[in-house]
């Protein structure tokens, strides 16, 4: 049999690199290797693409401090040739002469976050007519900006969260909103009918980076909330708090034009309450294990999770999706879904709720990544 070569892409320049690393560590690792013949190609956080450096099998997030793509002496830069396709990876030598790094069949970009998944190396990878797992250009860019997912899916007649979207262009002054400019905001908030708690969040971020509770009208909290979303997106997202469970649903729709399949929804279980622990943070997501757990399916009734997994496929078709998406909801009390967003390139670490709900499913790891692998590449 003849293996295919798949260019695995991780890390990159965005928050979530840590997290593509370690995702990247799954998917290599479960990777079949009589099937697949892995070229790992790193994105450092300066956007320097290498390949022979560390191997990223060996990447975790209990080791002390979150991995990162380095250099390292055996590494060498790898240097893309459109105009030759998927012939088109080559690393440089230290002599500056160019080898091929071989055909390659499909490229896996394990990449989380701005600049990975959020349209751009996609669009990349359409000019040089490479096979790739996961969304198009369109899905890719529209799901990253939460934004614009939220007028899909409106126009699509499915439920979202309310909220604002404020420009911090036009707000902040050196880094910090001016008093009147808080006042506009907190008006709009008002005339939107919104109320407390709000989750202020950048919109084209990932990990629940810069998203922070507002929990009354206090316009030093939001002021503050504000500007932690601006260190992450210029575009902020102020949203109305959704009484409910937050409810993952995992979508995979292998070949172009599937009809997409949707896993057992699942819920993360916070087992950790303190008064710091509000809502399912970066910590509580990644690095500590003691924070939280899965559950799928998620304990509701049969009715509300068969309600989930249809507005999921739906939420997938609207944006266009293919290969892989996980849609997050929020189940209110009485049985209403509403979507919260749409990752089109989700976590695959260990712990990760894309595959665990496919396992709960039926669908192990390695068959998983086997079935996006040959979708893609089809």
């Amino acid at each position: 049999m003849v293996r295919k070569r798949v260019a695995v892409l991780y890390g990159g320049r965005a928050d979530e690199h840590s997290i593509s690393c370690v995702s990247t560590a799954g998917v290599l690792g479960a990777m079949d290797p009589q099937r697949f013949d892995p070229v790992p190609i790193g994105i450092t956080k300066d956007g320097q693409w290498i390949t022979g450096g560390e191997d990223p099998r060996d990447f975790r997030l209990d080791a002390g401090s979150l991995p990162t793509v380095s250099r390292t002496s055996s590494s060498r830069d790898v240097i893309l040739d459109p105009s030759l396709g998927c012939d088109g990876f080559l690393g440089r030598n230290a002599d500056g002469t160019l080898d091929s790094l071989g055909h390659i069949d499909v490229v896996f970009p394990v990449l989380h976050g701005p600049y990975g998944e959020d349209g751009t190396v996609q669009g990349l990878l359409e000019m040089m007519s490479v096979p790739y797992v996961g969304c198009g250009v369109f899905a890719s860019a529209a799901c990253m900006d939460k934004h614009y997912t939220k007028l899909i899916l409106q126009a699509a007649g499915i439920p979202v969260a309310e909220g604002i979207t404020v420009d911090m262009r036009g707000v902040c002054s050196e880094g910090e909103p001016p008093a009147d400019g808080v006042e506009g905001i907190m008006a709009r908030i008002d005339r939107a009918g919104l109320t407390y708690p709000l989750f202020v969040k950048p919109s084209r971020a990932g990990s629940s980076f810069g998203v922070t509770r507002v929990d009354s009208a206090d316009g030093d909290a939001l002021a503050a909330a504000l500007v932690e979303a601006f260190h992450h997106d210029w575009r902020v997202l102020v949203e109305q708090g959704v009484e409910g469970r937050e409810i993952e649903c995992a979508v995979l729709a292998e070949h172009p034009g599937d009809e997409p399949s949707v896993s057992w929804p699942g819920e993360i279980v916070l087992d950790r309450h303190d008064d710091d622990e509000q809502f399912y943070d970066f910590d509580s997501k990644y690095t500590d294990a003691q924070a939280s757990h899965v559950e799928v399916p998620a304990h509701l009734p049969q009715d509300v999770l068969d309600r989930v997994r249809d507005v999921a496929a739906r939420a997938f078709v609207a944006v266009d999706g293919a290969g892989l998406s996980r849609v997050d909801t929020f189940v209110t009390p009485d049985g209403r879904v509403v979507v919260n967003e749409i990752n089109t390139m989700p976590g695959f670490t260990p712990i990760s709720m894309y595959p665990q709900a496919w396992a709960a499913t039926g669908v192990d790891y390695g068959e998983l990544v086997g079935r996006l692998i040959e979708g893609a590449s089809r």
